[in-house]
């Protein structure tokens, strides 16, 4: 009973790590820049077409509404995942949007015991 409930605990451990990587790219497919912000570190670094920095989590959650009321999704598809040697993982996805292809990045860092996005890349494919 006692190992039964190992598996379990570290079942669902596991899942809460992988369902980050999930939770993010719902909130693309939604174009929900307010719950896409609660998965981010404190200060991110974004890039998007013509915008380029660190930004608190607030002011990259407001670049990013801004980014999905003009750029609403009609399909985003998964290109690749994995986990770089220091443990970071990325997902590389292709959005395409009523205004235009985007390749997506973003990297997750280990904070405590979750992962945050503490880059994103939004980068046009004209």
């Amino acid at each position: 009973m006692k190992n039964v409930l190992i598996v379990l605990v570290l079942l669902f451990a596991t899942s809460v790590k992988a369902d980050v990587q999930e939770d993010v790219i719902n909130a693309f497919r939604t174009g929900n820049s307010k719950t896409l912000a609660t998965f981010f570190t404190s200060s991110i670094e974004l890039n998007l077409p013509g915008t380029e920095g660190m930004f608190s989590k607030a002011q990259a959650e407001g670049i990013l509404r801004d980014f999905f009321s003009k750029n609403q999704c009609k399909s985003l598809s998964m290109v690749h995942q994995g986990t770089s040697k220091d443990g970071a993982k990325y997902s590389i996805l292709n959005l395409i949007t009523n205004t235009g292809n985007y390749r997506v990045y973003f990297f997750l860092k280990k904070d405590g015991e979750s992962f945050l996005v503490k880059e994103l890349r939004i980068e046009s494919e004209r």
